[in-house]
C-alpha cells in the first residue's frame, strides 16, 4: 500500500478537470489547492456513498484496487468508472503469475524464480548473478535491489523475511544491463489525436520513454525522484526502429491478454544481446500532472509519452475519461 493512497494524483486530476469546465464532485465545497484530500473521496463505503449523495455519476478509480474492493458493491448502480477492474488488478499485480502468463504466450521476459520464507535456506537458482530481487506485489521500483553474489542475496533475504517487509515470498529476476524504457499501453477505444477522432480497436502504445540516472542498476522509486529527472521520450529515429516497434507489438499483446480498461505501464530493458525483454507490468494508476502551482515537476511517465503525440495533461485526462465503462449486467 502507498501512504496516502493516490490522493496526490487524484487531486491533480480533479483540479485539472475542474479548471477545464468539468463538473467535479469534491468532499470539500471549497477545496484548498494544496490539500490533496480536499479533492478526493476515501475509497470506503462511506466515502463512496457521500460522493453519490453529492451527485457523482462517474468514479475515477485512482486508488489501489484489489478483489472485493468496496467499489465492487456499487457495480449494480447506474454509474461509470475510469480505471481497471479491481479483480483483474488483484490477479495481475502478482508479478510471478503475470510473467508466467506472458511466458506462456511467447512474450519475451527475463528468467525468474520465487523464493519463499520456507526455502530461503536451500533455494536453487537457474539465474546468474548479478540479479534483481523485488516484491511479488510491488509498486514501480520500490523495494527493488540488485545483488552481485549469493552472500549479498542471503543477507538481504534474512532481513526481508525477518521484517516481513513484502510478505512471505520475493521475486528474483535476471538482471538486464542495457537501455531501459517504459511503454504506456492504452486500452482500445475512441481517442482524439491531433483534433481527429479515431476509433482504435485494440490496445495501442504511446511513444516509449527512456529511463536513465539509475542508482545501483535500478531506477529510483518515483516517490523519491520525480520521473522528469530521469526520463525522456526516445528520439524520433529510435522510436521508429525495428527493435522498438517489436517491443510495441509485445506490449500491445499484453494489453489484450489482460483486457485492460485504462492505461498500464510496462518496463522493458535490453539484455546482453541488445534484445528488449518485458520485466514489469504495472496496473497501478500513475497520472500525476502539473495542474497545480506546487506540482509543476510532476509529469508522470504516461504524460511524458502523451506529450509526444500532442496531448497536454487535460488532453490525456479527456481521452482517459472517454474510455469510461459500466459493469455489464
Amino acid at each position: 500500500m502507498k501512504a496516502g493512497g493516490y490522493s496526490d494524483s487524484g487531486a491533480d486530476i480533479a483540479y485539472e478537470l475542474k479548471r477545464n469546465g468539468f463538473q467535479i464532485i469534491t468532499p470539500d465545497q471549497k477545496p484548498n489547492i494544496e490539500n490533496d484530500k480536499d479533492w478526493v473521496f476515501p475509497d470506503t463505503k462511506n466515502g463512496i456513498q457521500e460522493a453519490l449523495k453529492k451527485g457523482a455519476n462517474t468514479f475515477w478509480l485512482n486508488t489501489i484496487l484489489y478483489k472485493n474492493h468496496t467499489i465492487e458493491s456499487f457495480f449494480d448502480q447506474d454509474i461509470k468508472f475510469v480505471g481497471q477492474v479491481p479483480s483483474q488488478v488483484d490477479i495481475y499485480d502478482d508479478k510471478f503469475y503475470t510473467n508466467q502468463l506472458l511466458r506462456e504466450n511467447q512474450i519475451p521476459i527475463p528468467k525468474a524464480h520465487l523464493i519463499s520464507l520456507e526455502d530461503q535456506a536451500n533455494y536453487l537458482l537457474n539465474i546468474d548473478f548479478p540479479l534483481v530481487v523485488k516484491p511479488v506485489r510491488g509498486r514501480g521500483s520500490q523495494g527493488v535491489s540488485l545483488f552481485k553474489n549469493k552472500k549479498e542475496l542471503d543477507e538481504r533475504l534474512k532481513i526481508i523475511f525477518y521484517k516481513n517487509e513484502y510478505g512471505s515470498s520475493v521475486y528474483v529476476e535476471q538482471y538486464l544491463s542495457g537501455q531501459e524504457i517504459t511503454v504506456t499501453v492504452m486500452p482500445a477505444g475512441d481517442y482524439t489525436i491531433k483534433n481527429k477522432l479515431k476509433k482504435i480497436k485494440k490496445p495501442w502504445c504511446l511513444p516509449a520513454v527512456k529511463r536513465f540516472n539509475h542508482k545501483d542498476g535500478i531506477v529510483p522509486y518515483n516517490g523519491i525522484v520525480a520521473v522528469m529527472e530521469n526520463s525522456t521520450v526516445l528520439e524520433n529515429d529510435e522510436l521508429t526502429s525495428i527493435k522498438i516497434l517489436e517491443v510495441y507489438t509485445q506490449c500491445e499483446k499484453v494489453g489484450e491478454l489482460l483486457n485492460i480498461k485504462a492505461p498500464i505501464r510496462i518496463d522493458c530493458r535490453e539484455d546482453g544481446n541488445g534484445d528488449y525483454l518485458l520485466f514489469d507490468v504495472n496496473m497501478k494508476p500513475n497520472v500525476t500532472g502539473p495542474s497545480r502551482p506546487h506540482r509543476k515537476n510532476q509529469d508522470s511517465l504516461t504524460l511524458l509519452a502523451s506529450r509526444k503525440v500532442g496531448w497536454n495533461y487535460i488532453d490525456l485526462l479527456k481521452n482517459m475519461l472517454n474510455q469510461s465503462w459500466k459493469v455489464s449486467c
